[in-house]
Formats: C-alpha cells, structure tokens, sequence
C-alpha cells in the first residue's frame, strides 16, 4: 500500500495516535486486534463499561472463565473485576511491543472504574488504585470521569504513580481543571518519589456527543441563523481545547516538570463516530488532525476512514493549528442565537454518567445471569 493510498498511516504521520474505541475476548482470541495493530495502525485501546457489557452479553468466549469463577463461588463484584481485567490484561501484552517501541507514549489500554462512583473521590481514588494493581501492566491506563469529585481523584491517583486517562470531557473549562489536576498529580508524584517518565495520561475529549446536544437544540430555536450553525459546535470545542492544551504545556509550571522527565497529557478526541447521518462519517478525524493528539474510534470508523478518510496534502497535515479565533467565533455566534452552552455541558456530562451507570447495570445483569446458569 502507497503512503498515498494508506490514510490511516498518514493520519499517524501527521501525529495522531489511532487508538480502537473497542475491546472483548472474541477480538482478543480471534486474532482481529492483532491484524488492527498490524495492518491498520492501532496502537492503542480503550474501555467503557458500556464495551464491556456489549462483549459480555455477546459471544460464549466467556463461558470458562465464568464457569470457574461460578464453581468457586465468586461474588458478583469479583467476577465481574475478574473478568473485564482479564481482557484489559491481555490486550496490554498485545501492545506491550508498541508500548516499548514508542517509549511508553502509545500500546495503552483504558480500563474505567466503577461509573457508580462518579460523585465519591474516595471510592474513585481507592478503586482506581486497585485496578492498577489488579491489572499489573506497566502500559494501563486507569480511565476517571472528570466530574467534580472526579479532579480531585485524578490528582491523587496520579500522585501514587498510576497513569490515568481522564474522561467524559465537555467543556474548555473543565478542560483546563483537568490539565491543572495532571499538573498537580505530577508535582505531588515526584514529591512522592515516583519516576514522572513511568506516568503518562490523556485527556478525553468527547466531541460528536456536543454537536448532538446543540443541534438538537438549535433546531427548536428554528431560525436560519440557527440552523446554519448546525454541525459546528463539537469541531469548534475541540479546536478550542487543543489551543489550551499548546498553552498549558508550553508554560513555566509544566517547563520545570519536563526537565525532571514529566510527559505532556495528550488530548484524546472519543466520540469520535458520527451520529448524525448527513454529516460525513470521518468528519471527527479528517477534521481533527494534529500532532500530539489521540484519535480513540469504533471499528466502523476506523474502517471508514481507512476507505475515504479525507488525509489531505502532505505527511504533516494539520487541520486544528491556528483555528481558535474562528472557533471561538461560532462559539459566540451560539450564544448569540441563544445557545445557552454550560447547560449544553452539564447535560452532557449527567447524560455520560447516566449511560455508564446503566451499562454498568447491565453488565452485573448479564453476568448475574450467566453465573447463575453455570451453576446449574
């Protein structure tokens, strides 16, 4: 294949990291995230509980370790915590090659705590650290929703030396605490004594989720002013989000953990696959190409991209630098049409906790159920 023709390999020439929005058991013993890695760039997985019930409740290649874990009479809880870290376990040996080959930076694989535990920094932190443990693997990444008791938890997770991928990013602004929490993680972590070249994390950007809300929002307003702003907000926050990312980590304060080996948290675009069928089905990567960055997408984009994805020009192609001023503009021009946008972001964020919570409801169902039946 051509670097011409390879699309998925110029978006990582160009500097951003092609993590799968995907993991189960199948993929893992099919060889399929094998064949991902190898031919399409994937260096890199994430999580969620709403994967995991997926996986669980689809496919028997579960059943043995149930049917174990049924015959010594495992509580629910631990099954359910055996089970998704066995998954999460393997795939980090999968990636343990591109771990070591990109000195730590990509081979990482997500794995989020309890969703229930959204609002308890405590239970966060306590159970953030136990699925460190659980997992053993140098290249985890323990996944913790930036809630408002979420900041807190991310800095004392960090400060013990755990790598973290902070998720359910909406806004700038809670952007911009997160980034402050990484800081602060990574200055109580070397007070600590850890090593700041072992800790690593990402920050979760959710992206087509916002245009969802707000499109849904500008067509009850209904004016042509409205209307034609459709599709703009989730691209404009993003591109937002990188320009204050190239500030924090440009400045004095991350300058001064740099030097004692401290790694830059990199953005990750999630939600990266569109959900409103008149907009183009890469529109969330070809429009959100950037170094430093992570592009985490379902499989079904993934494959999209790699067919038609919109890769242009030459191998560092860049579709974000120097776009805020025309991203803070929409951003204006939404207010002005009445968009009020914090409420947009704190129904994102109660929306994205809820989903989790019901996912995670529905995996202690599936394998409530499937214990039971193994027992029989």
């Amino acid at each position: 294949m051509s670097d011409k023709t390879d699309l998925l390999g110029r978006l990582s020439a160009a500097g951003v990291s092609i993590w799968l929005d995907d993991l189960s058991r199948e993929r893992l013993q099919s060889g399929n995230l094998d064949e991902l890695i190898r031919d399409k760039h994937v260096v890199g997985v994430t999580t969620n509980p709403t994967i995991f019930a997926t996986a669980l409740a689809n496919g028997e290649s579960y059943n043995e370790q149930v049917r174990e874990l049924a015959a010594r009479g495992a509580s629910l809880e631990e099954a359910v915590r055996e089970l998704t870290t066995a998954d999460v376990r393997h795939a980090c040996d999968k990636f343990r090659d591109v771990w070591q080959a990109t000195d730590g930076v990509d081979g990482r694989v997500s794995i989020e705590v309890d969703p229930r535990l959204a609002k308890d920094c405590d239970a966060t932190v306590a159970e953030a650290l136990d699925l460190w443990k659980a997992v053993d693997r140098p290249n985890l990444l323990v996944k913790i929703p930036a809630t408002e008791e979420g900041i807190p938890a991310i800095t004392r997770t960090l400060a013990e030396g755990v790598s973290v991928n902070v998720t359910l990013i909406f806004s700038v602004e809670r952007y911009r605490l997160v980034m402050d929490a990484y800081l602060a993680g990574l200055e109580q972590a070397k007070a600590n004594g850890h090593d700041l070249r072992s800790i690593h994390s990402v920050a979760s950007f959710f992206v087509s989720r916002v245009d969802s809300e707000v499109d849904k929002r500008l067509d009850a307003i209904g004016t042509d002013d409205a209307v034609a702003l459709k599709g703009k907000a989730a691209l404009a926050n993003a591109r937002l989000a990188y320009a204050a990312f190239q500030e924090v980590f440009a400045g004095e304060r991350f300058a001064a953990l740099a030097a004692d080996g401290g790694r830059p948290q990199r953005p990750l675009w999630a939600s990266t696959g569109v959900k409103n069928p008149d907009y183009p089905d890469t529109l969330y990567v070809d429009q959100l190409v950037v170094a430093d960055t992570v592009n985490t997408m379902p499989e079904k984009t993934l494959h999209a991209v790699a067919d038609h994805g919109r890769i242009t020009g030459d191998a560092f192609v860049d579709t974000v630098t120097g776009t805020a001023d025309a991203a803070g503009e929409v951003y204006a021009a939404l207010e002005r049409v009445g968009i009020d946008v914090t409420d947009v972001y704190l129904a994102l964020e109660n929306e994205g906790v809820d989903k989790f919570e019901k996912s995670w409801t529905e995996l202690l169902e599936t394998v409530q159920g499937q214990l039971d039946a193994a027992e029989k």
